[in-house]
């Protein structure tokens, strides 16, 4: 079988070893996002603390720490509500079924009690054994809930408690099916998901359990929270690195379908989760990428980031446009065709995310730029002549490293026509404005930094001034901005490209006849 994650492309022109490796920008990306996911606005896996029907509300306190007594006094609690359990699992008399549910319900309720729940207690008291056994066919809803309520919380705790529900994946998988109630499918959907946030290992267990198309299957309807659940934890199942899963999901009978309607019509929540979808099914599958850039989900993101103010929403719908567009060149020139209305909407709601206060949202959008620059001529001229140049000019002189680095991407693409081999074409009238309007001192700030990346594009963006600034002035220009001392740090720098490049540099054109008509 042909390997489906992207091959090596983008970013050609200013720096050769971005085109090898923007596939990989983009399948990193897909892990550094998981892991913002995980520590910030949606963790990769999540404590249910209300569940699905909104019952069984636990209270919780504003400061959600606890001391040392009330964890002591907590886990103590949890180990008896397990052998109340196991007494309710061996009970056979009247009204076993009910105490079976209190037993579980008061397990439940102490495993959502803290944001941090005694899982330790409950696994070691042997609570995982007799949840399996609750979750066994023909047991009532009220039952499969609560036990896959407490399994959610136990798979929300470290790697090796996660791992303790491996004898409960194909019940829970088995109640996603049609013959489910909503509210039992959703938990145990909720319980997969953390179980797929946990890793690559976990993942490929539920794959191999055929976990993903009744997870599919549950993301079609048009609302509620059961399809923002199933979608979630598609997001969690598919994020790889192996595309193999993000493939097997978009082919899916009306899966495709169920993603456009929600981008179109859902609620913020769902199109939030919906897109989470989109950026693991576009960093990392090939095949997913073309279905989704010849259908319409590009314009519906480009609408979304126009109309929308949620950074919930923005952030994995801005990494969904950036993925689509960081195709090669050929993708990029039919999707962005210069002059199209979805080609200016793009451009507009990127300069929208770069006059956003959020960091995030700058460096994205500065990374899409960044490739579509790397495009045609046509594509540069676009953007050079959009009122993102201005924005970009500003941050790279202001805006904290990360982004500063993606912006310079953009402007040095904005400078080089696209050529077969050896050193890039210029486009001297983009050279020549940027230049003038101030961006060189930002390229021999990133030349004097620690950060490799960033030190060769500013060597790079110095040969481009150096060498195609009329009137030989390149050289008069990058002693002014003190860029011979930048690049005389590299003399003996352990890294041979940056040695040879800045070196090569500073003898070309600072060499003994440097300054002698002066």
């Amino acid at each position: 079988m042909a390997d489906d994650s992207p091959a090596s492309h983008r970013r050609d022109p200013i720096k050769s070893s971005v085109g090898s490796v923007a596939a990989q920008r983009r399948r990193q990306n897909a892990v550094t996002v998981g892991k913002e996911r995980r520590e910030s606005l949606v963790r990769a896996k999540r404590l249910c603390r209300v569940g699905p029907s909104g019952d069984g509300v636990v209270p919780v306190e504003e400061n959600d720490m606890i001391t040392d007594e009330e964890e002591f006094l907590l886990e103590a609690q949890t180990s008896s509500a397990v052998e109340d359990l196991k007494s309710a699992v061996a009970y056979q008399g009247k009204g076993a079924m009910q105490k079976r549910v209190n037993a579980l319900r008061e397990l439940r309720r102490l495993l959502s009690k803290s944001e941090f729940p005694p899982v330790e207690a409950a696994l070691k008291a042997g609570a995982i054994p007799l949840l399996v056994q609750c979750l066994s066919f023909g047991s009532p809803d009220e039952q499969l809930l609560e036990a896959a309520w407490c399994l959610t919380n136990i798979a929300a705790g470290k790697p090796e408690e996660t791992k303790a529900l491996l004898p409960a994946l194909p019940l829970l998988i088995a109640h996603l099916g049609e013959k489910s109630s909503l509210p039992v499918a959703e938990q145990c959907a909720w319980a997969l998901g953390n179980v797929a946030g946990e890793g690559e290992e976990l993942r490929n267990v539920l794959l191999s359990q055929g976990a993903l198309p009744p997870l599919a299957r549950m993301m079609l309807p048009n609302k509620g929270s059961t399809v923002r659940t199933a979608a979630w934890a598609l997001s969690n199942l598919i994020k790889g690195p192996d595309p193999k899963a993000a493939t097997e999901l978009i082919k899916v009978d009306a899966v495709l379908d169920a993603i456009i309607r929600h981008l179109r019509k859902a609620d913020e929540e769902l199109a939030t989760e919906v897109a989470w979808v989109v950026v693991y099914l576009s960093a990392l599958s090939n095949t997913a990428t073309g279905i989704l850039i010849n259908s319409d989900v590009l314009p519906l993101l480009v609408e979304r980031l126009a109309t929308s103010n949620s950074l919930q929403l923005l952030i994995p719908v801005l990494r969904s446009l950036g993925n689509l567009v960081a195709g090669d060149s050929h993708t990029t020139s039919t999707v962005l065709v210069p002059g199209h209305e979805i080609t200016d909407s793009v451009i507009k709601v990127l300069v929208k995310c770069l006059k956003s206060e959020h960091r995030v949202l700058k460096k994205e959008a500065s990374w899409v730029l960044s490739n579509i620059a790397a495009g045609s001529v046509e594509h540069k001229q676009l953007i050079y002549s959009s009122e993102a140049v201005p924005l970009l000019l500003r941050l790279l002189s202001t805006a904290p490293f990360d982004i500063r680095k993606e912006v310079a991407y953009v402007l040095g693409n904005l400078c080089v026509a696209p050529t077969g081999e050896g050193k890039p074409n210029l486009i001297q009238e983009h050279l020549v404005s940027l230049v003038q309007r101030g961006c060189l001192s930002g390229f021999i700030d990133l030349v004097r930094s620690a950060d490799i990346e960033a030190a060769r594009l500013g060597l790079q963006f110095m040969e481009l001034v150096l060498r195609g600034m009329p009137n030989g002035e390149g050289p008069k220009l990058v002693e002014q901005e003190d860029g011979i001392d930048a690049m005389e740090r590299y003399q003996f720098h352990e890294n041979e490209d940056l040695r040879n490049m800045a070196n090569g540099l500073v003898d070309k054109y600072f060499g003994e006849d440097y300054g002698i008509d002066e």
